[in-house]
């Protein structure tokens, strides 16, 4: 009786089969890795512009609602003006506006002081729970941006003179709560450089 013999691999046929499958897992394994690396760039690049679009909604609403409230300084001696900035000064902005919910009716002001400044390269919004404040009220800081070049504030006044600091010069200057220290900007246009998109401006019309 003839019996048919059953033909296996040889041994090159199984190194070609072997070498093939390594082949297409390497390509696998690099188009896999590719696209995690693409995920994860995309979720960064969402993380960041979501940060900065929450920036400029803390400065929007900070900003049109700002209140011609003065608040009185840490030594109670003097007054600083509802809305201030200066090249030199502790923070880029500091302002009083409204805007500040209380659900729960504590006895306080609606009004809130907020300031903005960088710190280490991160943009850091403070603000006080007292608008007249001494040297014992601690701000509550939160950043809101990380990898932050610079933020610089323009302001326009109702003729549209444009100034680099507030209240301008022509107010005069000092304590005292003269009408100076309530005077707000028509509108005020946001400078924020970052190293990884350039400059970003904002130009915002201040309620009268």
């Amino acid at each position: 009786m003839n019996r048919r013999r059953t033909r296996g691999f040889t041994l090159i046929e199984i190194m070609v089969a072997v070498a093939i499958f390594s082949v297409m897992a390497m390509l696998a394994w690099g188009a896999l890795s590719q696209s995690l690396e693409n995920a994860d760039m995309l979720t960064e690049r969402m993380q960041r512009l979501q940060a900065i679009q929450r920036t400029f909604r803390y400065l929007s609403a900070d900003l049109t609602q700002a209140a011609p409230r003065p608040v009185r300084n840490e030594l109670g001696d003097g007054f600083n003006p509802a809305i201030f900035s200066s090249l030199g000064g502790d923070f880029a902005i500091e302002l009083s506006h409204g805007g500040w919910g209380n659900p729960v009716g504590l006895p306080r002001s609606t009004l809130q002081r907020s300031a903005y400044r960088i710190e280490n390269d991160e943009l850091v919004r403070y603000h006080w729970n007292v608008l007249d404040r001494t040297y014992g009220n601690e701000p509550v800081a939160a950043v809101l941006l990380e990898d932050v070049e610079g933020i610089l504030f323009r302001f326009f006044d109702d003729i549209g003179e444009i100034y680099e600091v507030w209240p301008p010069q022509y107010a005069g200057g000092g304590g005292g709560g003269g009408g100076n220290m309530r005077v707000r900007p028509r509108a005020v246009e946001i400078i924020l450089s970052l190293p990884d998109e350039g400059e970003i401006t904002r130009l915002l019309e201040i309620a009268p």
